[in-house]
Formats: structure tokens, C-alpha cells, sequence
């Protein structure tokens, strides 16, 4: 009776709790939060204080005097930061109850396949700290594949590949279980790592996180595409490695050689899922396909070089950079319905 009644008072929510961004989605009212999962905290207070979550923060990246620093409190898909990530938590979860601290939600969130007992124990204690009711975890490749639209409730096998900021997830589905899942830590982070480590080899240039990001959504690509795309170049600024500010103008074919060996990595990742498909499930995946998810799987020419060395027909999810909050949306829509896949 009491959870009822508290049911009629709180607004239950699903949370995409990722390396890069925190989307929410809000019960019977869909995504209302799409913002980066960065934290600005003041170190000179007498204890560690937030200024900022979010958007906002995120623009402080590299800019912050000494006192002030904007960190990321996920990484590789699971909590580096406890005491950050529960604040950053809080702050999404308020801004929904619009700061209403009577009201408890229901949230389901989503974790990365593959994390420790312990680090599902921090995520839901973190959720708990900030003021959730009832906490529920749902693997990441099994949302998105729900927030893709595909069946997984049928006896048919599905694969989906979902490529985050600090993780990439290869998941084979069937029967509303996971018959084979791959991750690896080569995902959306590892992208722009690699843009810094070869503007630095090639041009002698530091450039930021921010720089690099820009570079890979405007820029990035695994495989040739059409003659503009190709003639595409871009003006970067940065510090020179003897300490001088300079700009320097880098092409297309350039960000696709920085790209390239992540990329490879993630293909044979997918390679080695496929190796270990029962072959009934796999001759499913020839039918229907791969189907790609999350930011990265809008990188241009992906879909192209994952069906020319795999051979099997690729498709990107509608929106896939919704596609796993989308699928936590729908399992809190339908809790009973999705029971089986929740921790």
C-alpha cells in the first residue's frame, strides 16, 4: 500500500548513465536530459563542492584555474569517481523532481556487460545516495537492442553493437537473454585519444579532448566516402610542442589513418563474437543483420568497413545515439514485461 501511494507522488525515471553523456528519460513523458556526464567541483572549499553539471561543465574542460577542475566521474563505462558521480546523479534527478526532495523515484539505469559485483554495487548505491526509491540495472547492448527496435523477446538471433564513449558492447540476443557478449574499451574515448596521439605525431601539435571531439564528428571517418567528403579539411588550433600556439589545416584521409586501428579493433571484436555463435543463431544474424548503436556507431563509413570484412549486412539504429535510453525507457514502461533482465 505504501509503495503505491508513494508510486502516485514520485516520477519514475531511466537513466543512460554513460562515459561521454547522461540521458534521461522521464516515465510517459520520454528523454527530457541529454547532457555530458562532466562534474566542475572547487577544491578550496572545506569540502569538495559542485559548480557546475553538464553542459556547462563540459565548456570548462581545460579552462578551469587551479582551484576548479571539470572531471568526468565515468570512465571505461562504470564509476572512477563515487562521491562526483552520485553528486552528478543528484543534480539530473532534481532537476526532474524540480527539486522536490519528498519525491522518490524508480530508476532503472544502465550498466556496461561485463562490470564486477562491486561496481554494480556502486552504481546503485549511487543512485540510492541521491535520493532514488528503487534502483534496477539493465545491461547496455540489451537496451539498445530494445531502444533499436529489434525483437529480442523471439526465439531469433540478433546482434547489436553498441559503441559508447568509454566502451564498445557486442552483444548476440535471443529469447530476451544475451547468448554471447564481447566488450572492449575501444569506443568514443579511445577515438579522440587517438586523434591527439596522431596530431602530435604528425603535426607536433597538443590539442585537447574538446578539439579532438570536434574532429572526429565533423571529420571522422573509417572508409572513403564521396569526393567532397574527401576533399574536407579543417583548421585546428593548439600549443606547438615547444610551448608556442599554432593552427594548422589537416585533411580527411588524415583523421581516417588516426581512426583507423580503434576502428579494426572494433571489427574484430565483432569477428570474435560471431566465431562463438551457435550457428543457428548465426545463420539469424546473416538474415537480419548488425545492427549498430550509440554516437559511435554514426561514424562515417563504419557501417561499410564492418560489412566488408565481416561479410553480413549492417544497419545503424534510428537515432542511436538514443537507442540505449530509449531501451531503459521502455523497460520502465514495462517493468513486468522486461523482469527477467533486470539485476
Amino acid at each position: 500500500m505504501f509503495d503505491k501511494l508513494m508510486g502516485l507522488f514520485s516520477t519514475d525515471i531511466a537513466i543512460d548513465l554513460g562515459t561521454a553523456n547522461t540521458l534521461v528519460y522521464v516515465r510517459n513523458k520520454g528523454v527530457v536530459i541529454n547532457e555530458p556526464s562532466v562534474v566542475a567541483i572547487n577544491h578550496n572549499s572545506s569540502r569538495t563542492k559542485v559548480l557546475a553539471v553538464g553542459s556547462e561543465a563540459k565548456r570548462m574542460l581545460g579552462k578551469t584555474p587551479g582551484n576548479i577542475v571539470a572531471i568526468r566521474p565515468m570512465r571505461d563505462g562504470v564509476i572512477a569517481d563515487f562521491s562526483v558521480t552520485e553528486a552528478m546523479l543528484r543534480y539530473f534527478i532534481e532537476k526532474i523532481h524540480q527539486r522536490k526532495h519528498l519525491v522518490r523515484s524508480r530508476l532503472v539505469v544502465s550498466i556496461p556487460t561485463g562490470i564486477t559485483n562491486v561496481e554494480r554495487k556502486a552504481v546503485r548505491e549511487a543512485a540510492e545516495g541521491a535520493g532514488v526509491r528503487e534502483v534496477y540495472l539493465v545491461e547496455q547492448p540489451m537496451a539498445a537492442a530494445i531502444g533499436a527496435g529489434l525483437p529480442v523477446r523471439d526465439a531469433r538471433g540478433n546482434m547489436i553493437v553498441d559503441i559508447g564513449g568509454g566502451t564498445t558492447d557486442v552483444a548476440v540476443i535471443s529469447l530476451c537473454g544475451m547468448v554471447i557478449t564481447n566488450t572492449i574499451k575501444v569506443a568514443g574515448d579511445a577515438l579522440d585519444e587517438a586523434i591527439i596521439q596522431f596530431i602530435r605525431r604528425r603535426h607536433n601539435l597538443l590539442i585537447g579532448e574538446r578539439t579532438a571531439e570536434l574532429i572526429k564528428i565533423t571529420m571522422g571517418s573509417v572508409w572513403p566516402l564521396s569526393a567532397e567528403m574527401e576533399a574536407r579539411t579543417m583548421d585546428i588550433k593548439g600549443r606547438d610542442i615547444s610551448g608556442v600556439p599554432r593552427s594548422i589545416r589537416i585533411k580527411a584521409e588524415e583523421v581516417r589513418e588516426a581512426l583507423f586501428d580503434s576502428a579494426r579493433s572494433i571489427v574484430e571484436s565483432i569477428k570474435a563474437a560471431l566465431e562463438n555463435t551457435p550457428p543457428e543463431i548465426a545463420g539469424d544474424i546473416f538474415d537480419r543483420g548488425i545492427v549498430l548503436a550509440g554516437g559511435g556507431g554514426q561514424l562515417g563509413g563504419l557501417d561499410t568497413l564492418i560489412r566488408k570484412e565481416v561479410g553480413i549486412p549492417v544497419f545503424i539504429a534510428e537515432n542511436p545515439l538514443l537507442a540505449v535510453v530509449k531501451g531503459v525507457g521502455e523497460v520502465l514502461e514495462n517493468l513486468d514485461l522486461y523482469r527477467r533482465l533486470l539485476h
